[in-house]
């Protein structure tokens, strides 16, 4: 027995040579017979005397005091009574292998009893006749490793047996003489749990360096991850809470009367957008409100779809929306009077004196470009007395006007046709009529589908604009200055010819007329306008359309190569 275990083999210890190793010097513990762990037999069973191990009975254990022999592969035989007596056989010389010292024996360890009496144990010391040994089963290890050593005898599985009751308690047995060594924990090479650490002596303890740093990663791969976690929130939301802009408190913030926002502030309210439809076309202008009475003034070709039969409403510039009609309108000024009724709290613009504005002065436009009413744009003026003729889509001149224009370069697009162009005091100086397209020539934005701004929009002067008002309102038609004489419109040199004959062969100078009076011959040029030079008769057209009927006038013509000078006064004729 051999650390409390069962050893059913063991082999010869030997030196490198080969040749048996030297038994230590001094006394050897007794050796643990592998027989210890033979189970016994009942008493009432017999016993099988066929085989060739040995029986003992259970519990045996050898005296203390008698010597061991060291232990040997070759075991006692057992003599059955009476079978013959067989001669020992020479058992070949092996050197014991100094055997493991065994614990000691407690004092108050039981001694088993002895064998029955029909069960006779020789004692191994004895010289008995030994028993032929056995083939081993498997090849012998070199390398004599347990459990894959050399497999020691056959041995069958006991009989099932019933409990033997406890053995009676021996005499302690005596511990041999010399130090006690120290118990050894038991080895168990097919045990699942690890061996008890030795009596009186210290489990290991365990290191906490690898635990410390295992913390320590799984710490810092945790707050990475939140870390990661958090960062990227921020990123995408800008923050952990709601993101709040710093802004400005609101308050009411003055604005200077003659910046364009305190400009627009006082014009607005007054001008209003012209929807019209009627003759199978519709349009869209502006107007703004000339008095209380509801009397709205815009251009002609804003409204000339309406001007036998069509509808015309008007919106506010506070959303507000009603049905307006025609008052008058005169084609050669492009201008016309609408008026709205039931509409209470209507506020007037202004009217200024377009006698009084320069070129450079800041104005204001206010208009509905493309139906985006109560639009505001800005600039200059960039010129003023441009004469210009916009209109004549009929093919007849019936359409055709003629102005004596303020140009600005405050951008003017379709829509705006009919809203007022004011000065830093918030009053009219003109109204929107003209603008010049990029290869399309001038014109009014009802004719010829222009093109947007180019910063050459054209007004016409509020002095005019107001008279032909007050006179569409008052008789519903505006008369027009004339100094009675035709004019060949073919001419293509500097000046305004006098034709030789007027339509239907008639006289060109009507008689009696003020350029009959004022001595005005056919065939006569006219160079100077109050001495403002003319280059064409459509713009001495415009000079004698800018002054009223009565106005006194001094023109400069060229008659046979020789300048003469002539003083007339101006008629008046009824415009259509």
């Amino acid at each position: 027995m051999k650390n409390g275990k069962p050893t059913w083999w063991s082999r010869p210890s030997t030196t490198s040579t080969g040749t048996p190793a030297d038994t230590p010097a001094g006394p050897s513990e007794p050796a643990t017979d592998d027989s210890d762990f033979t189970l016994a037999a009942p008493a009432s069973a017999p016993v099988d005397v066929t085989k060739s191990e040995p029986v003992e009975p259970a519990g045996a254990v050898e005296p203390a005091a008698a010597p061991v022999e060291p232990e040997t592969e070759a075991e006692a035989p057992v003599v059955q009574p009476g079978a013959p007596a067989v001669a020992p056989e020479p058992v070949p010389e092996a050197v014991a292998a100094p055997a493991p010292e065994a614990p000691p024996v407690a004092a108050h360890a039981p001694v088993a009893e002895a064998a029955p009496a029909h069960v006779p144990v020789t004692p191994q010391t004895a010289p008995q006749a030994p028993q032929a040994p056995q083939a081993p089963l498997h090849a012998p290890d070199p390398y004599a490793t347990p459990p894959y050593g050399e497999p020691g005898p056959w041995a069958p599985a006991p009989p099932v047996q019933r409990p033997v009751p406890p053995p009676a308690p021996a005499a302690a047995a005596v511990p041999p003489a010399g130090p006690v060594p120290p118990a050894t924990p038991a080895y168990d090479p097919w045990g699942a749990q690890p061996l008890a650490p030795a009596e009186g002596s210290k489990a290991p303890r365990k290191p906490r360096r690898g635990l410390a740093l295992a913390g320590a990663l799984a710490f810092a791969l945790v707050t990475g991850v939140i870390g990661g976690g958090v960062g990227a929130y921020i990123e995408r939301n800008g923050g952990l809470t709601t993101v709040e802009l710093p802004q400005a408190d609101a308050k009411d913030i003055g604005r200077a009367p003659d910046s364009v926002a305190g400009i627009a502030a006082k014009a607005l309210p007054s001008v209003v957008t012209i929807h019209v439809s009627g003759s199978g076309s519709s349009g869209t202008g502006t107007g703004f409100v000339l008095d209380t009475s509801g009397h709205i003034l815009t251009n002609n070709h804003v409204v000339d779809a309406a001007a036998s039969s069509g509808e015309i409403s008007v919106t506010f510039s506070n959303g507000e929306s009603a049905a307006a009609k025609l008052i008058g309108r005169d084609t050669g000024y492009d201008l016309a009077v609408i008026r709205v009724s039931g509409v209470s709290g209507l506020k007037p613009l202004p009217l200024g004196n377009s006698e009084n504005v320069r070129v450079g002065d800041p104005v204001v436009a206010i208009g509905a470009p493309f139906d985006l009413s109560n639009t505001v744009t800005s600039g200059i003026i960039s010129a003023k007395e441009r004469p210009i003729t916009a209109g004549g889509e009929k093919g007849d001149g019936s359409d055709v006007s003629y102005v004596d224009a303020l140009q600005t370069d405050a951008p003017i697009n379709p829509g705006n046709s009919g809203g007022p162009l004011v000065d830093t005091n918030a009053e009219v100086i003109g109204i929107n009529s003209a603008i010049r397209a990029a290869g399309n020539g001038s014109g009014g934005e009802g004719g010829g589908g222009q093109a947007g701004s180019i910063g050459l929009g054209f007004a016409i002067p509020i002095n005019q604009g107001k008279r032909v008002a007050e006179e569409l309102i008052n008789t519903g038609k505006a008369t027009h200055p004339v100094i009675g004489v035709s004019l060949d419109m073919r001419y293509t040199g500097d000046g305004a010819r006098v034709g030789d004959k007027a339509k239907g062969g008639t006289s060109s100078v009507t008689p009696g007329g003020p350029a009959d009076k004022a001595g005005i011959e056919p065939g006569d040029i006219i160079t100077k306008v109050d001495g403002q030079r003319v280059h064409s008769g459509e713009e001495l057209i415009v000079k004698i359309r800018s002054h009223r009927p009565g106005d006194t006038l001094e023109l400069t013509l060229t008659r046979n190569g020789k300048e003469q000078t002539k003083t007339l006064t101006l008629g008046s004729s009824t415009g259509a």
